[in-house]
């Protein structure tokens, strides 16, 4: 009776509330206190209770939950649709809780009867809090009255499974349901390719189409991620016909996820065809493509894209925001990503978490580090992502206290700390040449298990090699997998920084040999072990090499490999040819390895142009001036350095003082000559003069000692 009758409400609110939607565009009038005053005094026939579940529901539908929850409290009677539109409220609003308490209560009523509909509410809001044993003991209940043969419980069932991540248990639920439907299928195939079981994903899209079950726009959209993410791009290509074919390619949730598979296929022109064809663009569409552009290194086109969107009246999304302002990170542009932080304060985006983690990274690599602790701090919920940005912010800057204490807090406040943010905090001690904290934080890598991911286990060789360790470095690449590029390239720098040539050499011609293909980092620390060997015939076997045979274009940084190569040879004629016929804009950088290259090999000529050219793009570079003038004095040009030393005093150019570091206690201390603002700075002085005068009183007697075997 109950489940006959629950039809019949349905029926007669679903007309109400057309109804009442055609009166009144505001569905705040359906709950007045006139109506709330005479609930308890004129509820006698399921008309008025049909009347008020429809005025539930329409308050639950617009976001007043409050007064749909006072309402639902004045009800002297309740029947299934009021439980179902109350909890459903607080599902839609993810108060699992609530929603769960309220599930639990309703339960109680001896009058009511849990129907397929309610019980699927349950299984969604154990799934949405993460709710196993109660999720368990509904799942028994199911079994128990045989609602679990219903294809709305089943697919409830799975899908709750999926989020708590029994993922198993899922496929069991699925596999034995007796019926399924497109939903069923989109469940199980959407739940594991969240969970990063793509493959598996697509093999149940797979035996979806040999079912005869229809696909739907979004079965579609779903298998088209899982190619995504595991780069499948045949698959993804199939799929793409599929579409086609059945008409859902002009679909705008099929079409972003087209955009977007052959993006992380690598295939951006691909992507960026479908991105042009689509009827209408939504903020998904513009920010896929945003993205893509981002991931081409194309980032003034990715904001041209974002200046289009604006223009066409289309809101952006926090993830379009995100998006936005890592293109303005990538060109460090500053300015920008302050306005766009001003504005995303203004939208209200500033606290979602893709948002903050993009501002943190603006103003990391813009070098504020002030503003990203601020942003941090100003965070009212953290992620790894974040707390990943703030210890490599302060790790590639040098601040190796700050990152260990990042890192500290990360362990005790935050989520376990991940392969990105030990690398970082690895990089920062082999830059300040920490070697014991470097082995304390290889200790806890070993602990955790993390020491074969690439990251780590390059960051562990390059900490080792940085800190004069060059036979433990060779012993974790050795220990490694060896299955990435990444490791290889680490090895061969540390090499080649050491003075190992040959071993550097031998390791990069080893690389083809196991399936591997260098890349433009790898080529970088081979032409460096070229330099430093003095290899120049094979150096530009290499260099020739990148473009020929593996289609990299030579960068700056592989210019200025060449350049220092020819310039330890002597060959000063041939780097300034180079340098003059590089295809990419030069630097101060390269003139300046060529203007030292003179120093050390005498010839004036050269070291005038080079300054020059160097002074162009730096007037006021100190380091240019005292080159050229000791150039000069070491051919005797004593005029011409005494000139020199007099421009740098009438253009008010300093050299800067170098600093020197020494660690202590754990704590590493920077000074210069001279430096008195370390707060024990007196008794440092105090022990050097003691020092200072020990050793005169050892020099005299050293000298007398030598008078007097002199006289004999």
């Amino acid at each position: 009776m109950v489940l006959c009758y629950r039809q019949h409400v349905k029926r007669n609110f679903t007309v109400l509330a057309v109804a009442g939607a055609k009166t009144n565009d505001n569905p705040r009038h359906l709950y007045t206190k006139p109506l709330s005053l005479t609930l308890n005094a004129h509820f006698s026939n399921k008309v008025d209770l049909a009347e008020a579940n429809n005025q539930l529901k329409i308050l639950v539908k617009t976001n007043h939950l409050k007064d749909a929850r006072d309402l639902f409290d004045q009800l002297p009677q309740r029947d299934e649709v009021s439980w179902t539109n109350i909890i459903s409220g607080y599902v839609n609003s993810s108060d699992s809780s609530e929603a769960l308490r309220l599930f639990s209560k309703m339960r109680l009523q001896s009058e009511l009867r849990i129907d397929p509909f309610l019980l699927s509410l349950g299984l969604k809001t154990c799934g949405l809090g993460l709710n196993y044993l109660y999720g368990t003991n509904l799942h028994g209940f199911s079994v128990k009255t045989g609602l679990v043969n219903s294809v709305f419980v089943g697919s409830a069932l799975l899908d709750m499974y999926m989020k708590i991540g029994e993922i198993g248990r899922s496929c069991k639920v699925f596999d034995e349901m007796p019926t399924r439907n497109a939903v069923t299928w989109t469940a199980v195939i959407t739940g594991l390719v969240r969970a990063g079981y793509s493959e598996a994903g697509l093999a149940y899209f797979s035996g979806m189409g040999r079912s005869k079950v229809e696909y739907d726009s979004y079965a579609y959209a779903i298998a088209l991620k899982a190619s995504a993410d595991s780069g499948a791009l045949n698959h993804g290509r199939s799929i793409h016909t599929q579409t086609l074919k059945k008409g859902f390619d002009e679909n705008s949730f099929v079409a972003n996820s087209l955009t977007t598979m052959y993006n992380k296929c690598g295939k951006l022109d691909y992507g960026l065809h479908t991105f042009r064809k689509m009827r209408t663009l939504d903020v998904v569409s513009w920010t896929t493509i945003v993205t893509a552009y981002i991931q081409m290194g194309k980032e003034d086109c990715g904001l041209q894209a974002f200046k289009r969107m604006r223009a066409s009246n289309v809101i952006p999304n926090e993830y379009t925001f995100s998006a936005v302002i890592s293109c303005c990170a990538n060109f460090a542009r500053l300015k920008w990503g302050e306005q766009l932080h001003a504005h995303v304060l203004c939208v209200g985006f500033v606290n979602a978490l893709s948002v903050a983690n993009s501002i943190m990274t603006l103003y990391s690599k813009c070098g504020e580090l002030a503003s990203v602790s601020k942003v941090f701090c100003s965070m009212k919920f953290r992620d790894i992502i974040t707390w990943s940005t703030i210890i490599a912010a302060y790790s590639q800057v040098g601040y190796g206290e700050e990152a260990f204490e990042y890192l500290s807090r990360m362990r005790s406040e935050g989520p376990k700390p991940n392969e990105f943010a030990l690398a970082s905090v690895l990089s920062v001690c082999g830059s300040m040449a920490i070697l014991e904290q470097g082995k304390q934080l290889h200790a806890h890598v070993l602990s955790v298990g993390l020491e074969q991911t690439s990251m780590v286990c390059s960051a562990l060789i390059i900490m080792y090699a940085k800190c004069g360790s060059i036979a433990e470095a060779s012993k974790i690449f050795m220990d490694s997998w060896k299955d990435d590029i990444i490791s290889w390239t680490a090895m061969i720098s540390g090499y080649a920084e050491h003075g190992h040539s040959q071993e550097a050499i031998e390791l990069f011609e080893n690389i083809q040999k196991v399936g591997l293909r260098p890349d433009s980092v790898t080529f970088i620390g081979v032409l460096t072990a070229c330099s430093h060997a003095g290899m120049v015939d094979l150096g530009f076997y290499y260099f020739n090499s990148m473009s020929k045979d593996y289609h990299i274009t030579p960068s700056k940084e592989h210019y200025g490999c060449m350049i220092d190569l020819l310039c330890r040879a002597g060959r000063l004629h041939d780097a300034e040819t180079l340098i003059r016929s590089m295809p990419i804009q030069w630097d101060d950088v390269v003139w300046s390895t060529l203007l030292r290259a003179c120093r050390i090999h005498g010839d004036v000529d050269c070291g005038q142009r080079a300054a020059a050219e160097v002074l162009k793009l730096d007037p006021n570079c100190a380091g240019t001036h005292i080159t050229l003038a000791n150039i000069f004095a070491a051919k005797g040009k004593w005029k011409e350095a005494a000139n020199i030393r007099m421009l740098m005093k009438s253009k008010g150019v300093v050299k800067e003082p170098g600093w020197s570091s020494v660690k202590v206690k754990d704590s590493v201390f920077a000074f210069v000559s001279g430096d008195r603002s370390h707060p024990q700075g007196e008794d440092i002085y105090n022990i050097l003069e003691e020092l200072a005068s020990g050793m005169e009183i050892y020099i005299l007697e050293l000298n007398h000692l030598v008078t007097d075997d002199s006289e004999e």
